[in-house]
């Protein structure tokens, strides 16, 4: 039964009128003081700009991460990464690479097993339930090739374990990672010069591809860059979704953190990692490169927001 509105009377209805009707006077505002500027609100800077702690357009993730407090992002080893990134002059580029991907993965693999082997009650850490999708953060996430080539999303898990066994199979194809030590190429050193003619290795073919001249195929450097992405989206999903449990309650967020800053280092330096690709880790980047981490100089340096990193450094300081 539907409820009846309640009935306005007559003297209710007068009484509303005769409010309605009268006229409501009200003071004049006070006059603006002539010692205190006027400032108005859409104009009024914010209180950590007036304190000078952050630029009004630098964003960060809120809240702050544990792995991008200053506090934390510190590495086992004091030195520069850059001396273990760099070719030596007389190794072939090919062969560099092909260290560099082979010794990458060897440790990016250690940290993976932390969370990937079964603990005692059948568990894993990294398992469907903690990371249903190969996630970096909220707004992005990694999809697998099927057999059909059609991108489909796999719990982190299986992710892993089909980037593992790809990579491991790239890696100990000898057609694709040659091991024959007949077939290594070396660069003459700069610094020496020999007699006029006389060259003690192979020189550099120049219409040749990149480790051509010491058996690499053609498809060497395409498939050692999706090789160095797929370490790059591992250690990613590391740091969101991992770098707290297990790793810092472990204590191994220095170790983390040392094989990462190389791996940017290297990846930058040879080329596998282009600036665009960084962006899930960006915000360590610009960290690393306000602290010191990455030198002036270097590519993950170039790539950096300076302004940002020292702003964090200063939210660090500050919790």
């Amino acid at each position: 039964m539907r409820a009846a509105a309640p009935r306005q009377t007559q003297q209710d209805a007068s009484s509303s009128t005769a409010v309605a009707d009268q006229q409501f006077t009200f003071p004049d505002p006070l006059p603006p003081s002539s010692s205190a500027p006027r400032i108005s609100l859409a104009q009024s800077p914010s209180l950590s700009v007036s304190m000078g702690i952050v630029p009004p357009t630098l964003d960060v993730p809120r809240p702050l991460p544990l792995w991008l407090n200053s506090a934390y992002v510190r590495h086992i080893v004091k030195g520069n990464f850059m001396t273990l990134s760099a070719r030596p002059k007389t190794v072939e580029s090919g062969e560099w690479i092909a260290h560099q991907v082979v010794e990458h993965h060897r440790n990016l693999w250690n940290f993976v097993r932390v969370i990937h082997e079964k603990e005692d009650d059948g568990t894993t850490i990294c398992n469907s339930s903690t990371c249903p999708k190969m996630s970096a953060g909220e707004n992005r996430s990694y999809t697998w090739l099927n057999k059909d080539h059609e991108p489909v999303d796999l719990p982190a898990h299986e992710y892993l374990t089909l980037m593992q066994r790809w990579i491991s199979g790239k890696v100990d194809d000898v057609a694709m990672f040659p091991s024959d030590p007949e077939g290594v190429s070396f660069f003459n050193h700069p610094d020496y010069s020999p007699p006029e003619g006389v060259y003690p290795f192979p020189q550099p073919v120049s219409d040749g591809w990149l480790g051509s001249r010491s058996g690499f195929p053609k498809q060497f450097a395409g498939t050692a860059q999706l090789i160095f992405r797929q370490i790059f989206r591992v250690y990613a999903h590391l740091y969101w979704n991992h770098f707290i449990t297990p790793f810092y309650h472990l204590n191994l967020e220095k170790q983390l953190n040392s094989c990462f800053s190389h791996f940017i280092l290297t990846a930058t330096t040879l080329d596998m990692l282009k600036p665009g690709e960084l962006e899930p880790m960006q915000y360590l980047i610009d960290l690393w490169a306000a602290d010191g981490t990455f030198p002036q100089g270097s590519r993950p340096h170039s790539y950096a927001d300076l302004d940002r990193g020292k702003y964090m450094i200063r939210l660090s300081s500050r919790a």
